[in-house]
């Protein structure tokens, strides 16, 4: 069997359209880390991610009789990008289903490429169903971003290229996982003529389809996925990629949508590059792996996949990227609701730098403040310990999605009275109808006691929702959520509400 991909690889003929990418050193984050870490830019490729490579040798292998018939793809952006302009090239028709929530920049490329540009869902696995059915209707060959053979190779003429970049002793290789072709692809070739390099997977946290189907020992499809690193935001791994995966992958890294962050802040620094988030997750696997392995002195290798990123979106990573490098605290405090307090707190926190501070007077002998503080003179518990030295009352919110995503904007004192409230997050897609979408479908006897929209900068946005529900009727909150169908999270029992707003 690997003969049959190896075969296919080398004689993968794309580089009349696909570049060979350069390997680059990262000198700051490989002093930082101690390690010797190089990143290989596919974001360097014509439509600035690997997905070209794949889509093209897919294409060169079809019959003239299936290149009049035409393409379709389904694709959250970058495979979409990549099967445009290699039809373009061949001179064949090509469609492409994307989901509705796909960044903007994403679909003008596939249209500016000759692409059609079909809109549908709100996921991959909608748009993806609705591409097989104009498939079957209109004839269409059907182009799968991952799970064919040719794509796989294509993808795997990354890992030849690193066999002939890649000198003396190579520790690991750090791949980013949405559907699995990447990963296959470069493992393939890698073990074979490099068995001694550990090839890791690397997942968002919010869309770890590989690692529940390796726990599982076969393939599971995930409830719901996060949509912040929309390039890998897979429910279910391929058939043919896992069945690769499971030879070829010796671990699996999921990593936060804060860790991303950190890692495009850090592939900013080295190579003045801008990745999407999944164009950094690999980067952000390696750093946390080192970290968590203790390495000391090794090449660790990874790919940035892509830089197809929304300008409005730099805003949420810039904001972010400070809590995945762990240089910024969000802290809740308790201090004494009388004059002076609100001073004497910041006095004894002088010798840092506050980032934020949002505080409201509630009624009561206390008052509670939400705190940002800078991590840089001195470590995280040092400063948490100052503090409850002088007899304040502290929680370390640093982790609490809610207190950072919507809390830290709602700071205003709490309801008093206010009775059967519950309180979700709520991932939403950014296109026309999805709010009247929640509206219309949560019963109107639920009353709306809270809500707060935070949009992250064109593909999503996150909403916080409070609404009474009587004891009697929390059943059908279940049924609620399972018709809505977004991911979401119960935060009734979240510190950060219970502090600043229950």
């Amino acid at each position: 069997m690997p003969s049959r991909y190896l075969k296919k690889i080398l004689n993968a003929q794309i580089y009349d359209l696909v570049k060979e990418t350069p390997v680059h050193g990262m000198h700051f984050l490989s002093k930082a880390l101690q390690n010797r870490v190089l990143v290989k830019r596919e974001d360097l490729q014509p439509v600035f991610s690997f997905k070209l490579r794949g889509a093209y040798n897919k294409m060169l292998q079809l019959t003239p009789e299936e290149r009049r018939r035409g393409v379709i793809a389904a694709s959250a952006g970058n495979h979409a990008q990549g099967v445009a302009m290699s039809a373009s090239h061949l001179g064949i028709r090509s469609t492409i289903v994307m989901p509705v929530t796909t960044p903007e920049i994403k679909v003008q490329s596939v249209r500016e490429r000759g692409g059609e540009a079909v809109l549908y869902g709100d996921t991959f696995d909608e748009a993806c169903a609705h591409a097989y059915g104009l498939a079957a209707k209109n004839g269409f060959v059907f182009v799968h971003p991952y799970d064919d053979p040719d794509v796989i190779a294509g993808q795997g003429t990354i890992g030849m290229e690193l066999v002939r970049q890649l000198s003396g002793p190579v520790h690991a290789v750090f791949i980013p996982v949405g559907g699995g072709g990447l990963v296959a692809g470069i493992g393939i070739y890698l073990k074979y003529l490099r068995p001694e390099i550990k090839i890791i997977g690397v997942e968002s946290d919010t869309s770890a389809c590989l690692q529940a189907a390796r726990k599982a020992g076969r393939r599971v499809t995930l409830p719901s996925v996060g949509i912040f690193a929309d390039g890998v935001a897979v429910s279910t791994i391929g058939k043919e990629t896992f069945r690769l995966a499971q030879r070829y992958v010796d671990d699996v890294v999921t990593v936060s949508n804060d860790e991303i962050c950190a890692a495009v802040k850090d592939l900013f620094e080295d190579t003045r590059s801008i990745a999407e988030p999944a164009g950094a997750l690999g980067l952000a696997g390696l750093k946390k792996y080192a970290v968590e392995h203790g390495l000391r002195g090794k090449t660790l290798v990874t790919i940035e996949s892509g830089a197809n990123v929304n300008f409005g979106r730099l805003r949420y990573i810039s904001q972010r990227a400070e809590f995945g490098e762990r240089r910024e605290i969000m802290a809740a405090a308790t201090i004494p609701g009388t004059p002076g307090s609100l001073k004497e707190f910041c006095t004894v926190l002088q010798s840092h730098n506050i980032t934020a501070l949002h505080y409201r007077y509630d009624r009561g002998e206390d008052a509670r403040i939400l705190v940002g503080i800078e991590v840089k003179s001195a470590p995280r518990s040092k400063i948490l310990g100052l503090l409850e030295k002088k007899g304040y009352a502290v929680q370390d919110l640093s982790a609490n999605e809610l207190a950072k995503e919507h809390v830290c904007f709602m700071v205003g004192g709490h309801a008093p009275g206010l009775k059967d409230e519950l309180l979700y997050r709520f991932e939403f897609p950014e296109r026309p109808g999805a709010l009247v979408k929640f509206l219309s479908l949560m019963p109107e006897r639920w009353n709306i006691s809270l809500f707060n929209y935070r949009n992250q900068g064109g593909a999503y946005g996150t909403v916080c929702v409070g609404f009474q529900v009587p004891a009697g009727d929390r059943r059908r909150v279940a049924t609620f959520l399972k018709t809505l169908n977004y991911p979401y999270m119960d935060e009734t029992a979240n510190p950060a509400y219970r502090l600043f707003l229950a």
